[in-house]
C-alpha cells in the first residue's frame, strides 16, 4: 500500500484558469526584476507564454523553455528581490505542467508564482514580513475555486526552514481553509 500513486481528474480548462492566476501572482512581482535587469525579457516571456495558455493556446514543450528560462534570469540578476521575481515568473509558466498526482512537490506549481512574488516584494521592501503576508492575502483572496481544487486533493505542505517555506505554508493554508489570516485573526473570504 506504501508508496502507491494517487492521481485525480484535472483538465486542461482547469490548468488555465490555475495558469491566468498564477500569472498574475507572478507579475505583480515583475517590476522588481525588471527594474534591475531591463533587458533581460525572460521573465516577461514567461508570463507573457504562460497567459497565452490561459487564453487558449495550446501547451507546448516551449512554455517548458520559458520556465527555464525565467529560472536561469533568476540565477543571474544580482538582488535577491529581483530573482525571486523571475522564480515567480518561472513558476507561473510550468504551473501548465501540473500534474493530477496527489503529491506535496506537485503543490510547488500551484503556490510557487504567490509565494516567490509574495518573498520579491517582501525582500524589496525591506525584509519587512508584513509586506509578504499581505501578498499572500491578496493571493488567497484572488485564488479562482478551480485552482483551489486542484491544491485541495494534494497534501498540505510542511512547515520548513526557509522564509519561502513559510510562505508557502501560510499560502497553502489559506487557501485549504478559506479564510485569509489578518493580524492574528481569521476573516472568511467568499
Amino acid at each position: 500500500m506504501g508508496g502507491e500513486k494517487s492521481y485525480f481528474s484535472l483538465t486542461l480548462d482547469t490548468l488555465r484558469i490555475l495558469a491566468g492566476w498564477a500569472a498574475d501572482c507572478a507579475e505583480r512581482a515583475l517590476p522588481l526584476f525588471e527594474r534591475h535587469a531591463p533587458t533581460d525579457l525572460r521573465p516577461r516571456a514567461a508570463i507573457e507564454g504562460i497567459r497565452a495558455f490561459a487564453g487558449g493556446e495550446r501547451r507546448t514543450a516551449q512554455l517548458r523553455t520559458l520556465a527555464l528560462a525565467a529560472l536561469a534570469a533568476a540565477r543571474e540578476v544580482n538582488d535577491p528581490a529581483a530573482a525571486a521575481a523571475a522564480r515567480a515568473a518561472g513558476f507561473a509558466a510550468s504551473s501548465a505542467y501540473t500534474h493530477p498526482l496527489a503529491d506535496v512537490g506537485q503543490t510547488k506549481h500551484i503556490l510557487g508564482p504567490a509565494a516567490y512574488a509574495a518573498l520579491a516584494v517582501e525582500l524589496a521592501g525591506g525584509g519587512d514580513a508584513a509586506i509578504g503576508e499581505a501578498e499572500v492575502r491578496r493571493a488567497v483572496e484572488c485564488i479562482p475555486a478551480e485552482a483551489r481544487a486542484i491544491l485541495l486533493q494534494m497534501p498540505a505542505r510542511s512547515p520548513g526552514k526557509t522564509r519561502l517555506d513559510q510562505l508557502m505554508v501560510q499560502l497553502d493554508a489559506g487557501i485549504r481553509s478559506r479564510f485569509v489570516p489578518l493580524g492574528g485573526y481569521n476573516y472568511l473570504t467568499n
